[in-house]
């Protein structure tokens, strides 16, 4: 009996390419060959890890940043979606303007006036309280106009009866809001406008600037402040600079967060946007913001609801 001779087939070397798909390579020198043979190998890891490469920007006030709030806050965030945010720390007003225009996928302020309008016109659908902490006054330790107590509409009288030196941020942001409500409450203001210049004293400047520079400022010319409280715990450069007035309920500081619309600027990331509201007024979210603590002491309380 004649065997016939069978026809071995041979076996594709390891990284060899199919006839059929090798077309698609012709006239590609072969390092070229190579090199896009290992790209496209590595395709589904490339396309893993831009998948998880997500960012929001949010925009919040200087108390937030200033504070060191942040830097605690949102390492936490990002371990537990691997969203990382990108803030754009300026006064509540320009936060909100920002927000308005569509160049915040977030909002984290503390102006609650300002916030609701803002929900009321259509820029976000709802408006969650996070946390609070309240605003002090801080001025010179000897305390010149005879400031120190617990009511601050009085403080506000002396300093402008004495003409002492104020900086006002004057910036529009939350701290600035709340001031100017403080001395329209002194009878020195007219609602909503800047103090007049006969009135609130010869010693009252506005800054324009966030609550640093304007912390330093007071430090370096003795001078009145109002501040919020977790700016001024996290604040170095004190010089004789203390706590005067404290524990006025008018000088309670809320915080609320927004999603912006996603129906007036589709092009956000309102996904990515609505993790970090949900997150930050979660248990986990709410349990960081408490952690965070300057010598002991707390700068926020959560009250999310």
């Amino acid at each position: 009996m004649t065997l016939t001779p069978m026809r071995l087939r041979r076996s594709p070397s390891p990284g060899a390419v199919p006839a059929a798909r090798q077309s698609r390579f012709r006239g590609i020198p072969r390092l070229g060959r190579v090199v896009l043979h290992a790209l496209i190998g590595s395709g589904a890891i490339v396309l893993s890890v831009a998948a998880h490469a997500e960012t929001i920007t949010m925009a919040s006030t200087t108390s937030t940043e200033q504070s060191g709030l942040f830097g605690h806050l949102l390492p936490a965030f990002k371990q537990a979606t691997s969203i990382d945010v990108k803030v754009v720390a300026v006064g509540t007003g320009q936060a909100i303007d920002m927000a308005k225009r569509g160049d915040a996928d977030v909002l984290f302020v503390h102006d609650t006036a300002a916030e609701e309008k803002f929900v009321a016109e259509g820029f976000a659908a709802r408006r969650f309280p996070v946390m609070y902490n309240d605003f002090v006054l801080i001025g010179p330790k000897d305390d010149p106009a005879a400031t120190k107590g617990s009511d601050i509409v009085a403080a506000l009288r002396k300093i402008a009866a004495v003409n002492a030196p104020f900086v006002s941020r004057g910036d529009k942001s939350g701290t600035d809001a709340a001031e100017r409500r403080l001395w329209t409450q002194t009878g020195l203001a007219e609602a909503g406008q800047p103090v007049p210049g006969e009135k609130k004293g010869t010693g009252y400047k506005e800054c324009g600037c966030g609550m640093g520079p304007a912390l330093n400022i007071a430090a370096s010319t003795g001078a009145y402040v109002l501040a919020d409280r977790g700016t001024w715990l996290s604040f170095k450069n004190r010089a004789d600079l203390a706590v005067l007035v404290e524990g006025d309920k008018r000088l309670f500081n809320q915080y609320g967060v927004m999603v912006v619309s996603p129906t007036r600027f589709p092009q956000l990331n309102s996904d990515g946007a609505r993790k970090f509201v949900d997150w930050v007024t979660s248990p986990a979210g709410q349990s960081t913001i408490a952690s965070y603590k300057i010598g002991g002491e707390q700068l926020f309380f959560p009250n999310a609801r």
